[in-house]
């Protein structure tokens, strides 16, 4: 039986045109060559499996070359070539520095420097891990690094540059070896599938090269790892299989319970999940990169983004058209806050679980029973202002009924934007003619340009939306707000628009009632964040919040302390105070 060899020995590159992911470094490198501008020292970085030390030998093979092709190649056929392809070269010495990092293995290294090459030009000692090197022995390597025989080049590896020294630094020409991007490395797998004559499908080697994270090394073993558990048939569900990764249907179908508000479905799918053993942690990190991939999907030139195959690719920009990018920045906020606090959680579960809920209120919350949106995403029309009406011996829940209030007389905007601009016309004409007998003044000309700004600011402010709100709606978002602030430990503004309720005044005007004037000055400091959070929530962008101070009873004071949310309960139904007395309770 033949002896296996793995695909990353196997088809290992040989030239700089079969390097994979380095293009910019392979053509310096060439060049380099080709005008015989050859460093002393060369330093390779990069993260593992980006090719790092192949580069290196194909540099000290091609350098060595006597008889090198016209792009700049090894010729793989002299007498140097053959040597080095059968390890048997005496030109190209190998040291892993991680093994051999004392300062006696550096001066037998600087000893063998001495001596010129048996044959061919160049002698290359190629340094693998050589942050591994004790501080020593990178003093005692300074001086042969920076004043090398002419014959003599040292290439150097490592995976973390910034534990080299400065000095050895700056002796070195440093190239940065970038992670390989994920189709540059299916593509590779395919070209070797074929070669193996192994069937694979494209999704099944992008997840590959997503589970590689940027190591073509890496993507050669699990290559390697699929191909011995499913033969020469790789699909996509025993690649995930195989690996223990998330199948995106399951973010597809949760976000589409999400987007709908179907909090239970999310709910039962999450238990699936855990249910089959996959990590909760995974999952939530998985779902909000999930969102990022939606909101790339929205816009053609960001799409190129989206690191998967072309089938579902596909599904992402059709999911993408059902949510608007508001929608998506708030959950992506949610997820990222999950992902914050997963790991101090006490109920893993219960975190994820309630960050699923409150997904889905940002797409769909519920109020006055009856379903909503909280962002409405329709064209904006005219509003009209819900009046509840309330009948004597019906609870609130079904009071709810509503009147809608409609003017007078209709408003024609085509008609009032004629009169106005008639208007405007004549008044102009007389300024324009004032202007040639010179008798405009300076005031005049301040007041029509001051007139000319307001016309444009309500006409800037007509095209906005202006979606109408009532009361309630106004109170669940003014309460999400309060949350806000005291999730984020900003207690004393929490703690001024929690003691208080907004009243809607109209479309257009919400009045504040406060206690004091520092309840003012702190809400009027933040007034900014506060109307863009409620505007946004209410998609209404004309409507504002005055802030006063009353000390009446103009005011409505919510029940803050545990003593006056008591009062506020008794007042509702008095056999609380009966109960209170009976059982001797508190409010602690």
């Amino acid at each position: 039986m033949d002896n296996f060899v793995v695909s990353a020995r196997k088809y290992r590159p040989a030239t700089f045109k079969t390097v994979v992911g380095q293009d910019s470094i392979t053509t310096t490198l060439k060049n380099a060559i080709r005008n015989n501008h050859l460093a002393q020292a060369f330093l390779f970085c990069g993260p593992r499996g980006v090719g790092k030390t192949t580069c290196a030998r194909i540099l000290a093979k091609t350098i060595n070359c006597t008889q090198i092709t016209d792009e700049n190649e090894s010729c793989n056929e002299c007498e140097s070539c053959v040597s080095f392809n059968n390890g048997q070269s005496l030109n190209i010495y190998e040291l892993d520095a991680a093994s051999n990092n004392s300062v006696d293995d550096i001066r037998g290294l600087v000893e063998q420097v001495r001596y010129p090459p048996h044959s061919g030009k160049y002698k290359i000692y190629i340094i693998d891990e050589v942050h591994m090197l004790s501080t020593s022995a990178f003093n005692a390597f300074l001086k042969t690094l920076e004043e090398p025989p002419p014959y003599a080049i040292f290439i150097l590896a490592t995976t973390e540059k910034h534990k080299i020294i400065p000095t050895i630094l700056s002796r070195c020409q440093i190239f940065d070896f970038n992670r390989i991007s994920v189709d540059d490395i299916a593509q590779h797998l395919s070209w070797i599938a074929e070669m193996e004559k192994v069937s694979a499908e494209a999704e099944a080697l992008h997840t590959i090269a997503q589970k590689a994270d940027g190591a073509l090394r890496d993507a050669l073993s699990i290559f390697d790892q699929i191909v011995s558990y499913a033969g020469n048939e790789i699909t996509y569900k025993s690649v995930i299989d195989n690996l223990n990764i998330l199948d995106y249907d399951y973010y597809f179908r949760i976000t589409d319970h999400i987007l709908n508000g179907e909090y239970p479905k999310a709910l039962l799918i999450l238990d699936e999940i855990m249910r089959e053993g996959f990590d909760l942690h995974n999952f939530i990190n998985g779902l909000t990169s999930h969102f990022r991939d939606l909101l790339i999907s929205k816009d053609e030139e960001t799409i190129r983004l989206l690191e998967v195959g072309p089938g579902i690719k596909e599904k992402y920009q059709i999911q993408s058209r059902s949510i608007q990018p508001s929608q998506l920045f708030e959950l992506l906020d949610i997820g990222n806050k999950c992902d914050t606090t997963f790991k101090s959680s006490q109920n893993q579960r219960l975190l994820v679980e309630i960050t699923l809920l409150r997904m889905s209120r940002i797409t769909s919350a519920i109020f006055n029973n009856s379903e909503q949106p909280l962002i409405k995403t329709e064209t904006p029309r005219k509003p009209t202002v819900a009046i509840p009406e309330k009948k004597a011996g019906l609870d609130n829940s079904e009071n709810q009924k509503t009147k809608p209030v409609v003017p007078e007389k209709p408003v024609i905007i085509s008609e009032a934007l004629t009169q106005n601009k008639e208007s405007k016309q004549v008044e102009q004409e007389d300024v324009n003619t004032r202007q040639l007998s010179g008798t405009v003044s300076i005031k005049e000309r301040l007041s029509k340009k001051k007139q000319t700004n307001e016309v444009a600011s309500e006409q800037n402010k007509a095209e906005l939306p202006a979606t109408a709100f009532n009361q309630d709606l106004l109170a669940l978002v003014w309460e999400e707000l309060t949350n806000k602030f005291e999730s984020e430990d900003r207690k004393q503004l929490a703690t001024t628009l929690g003691m208080y309720a907004p009243r809607v005044i109209s479309d257009k005007e919400v009045r504040f009632m406060v206690g004091t004037t520092v309840q003012q000055t702190e809400f009027n400091t933040n007034k900014t964040e506060i109307m863009d959070f409620i505007r946004r929530k209410l998609n209404n962008f004309v409507m504002d919040v005055s802030c006063e101070v009353s000390e009446t009873e103009d005011r409505e004071r919510k029940p803050y302390t545990n003593s006056e949310k008591f009062q506020k309960m008794a007042e509702k139904n008095p056999d609380l105070n009966t109960f209170k007395k009976q059982f001797d309770l508190d409010f602690d």
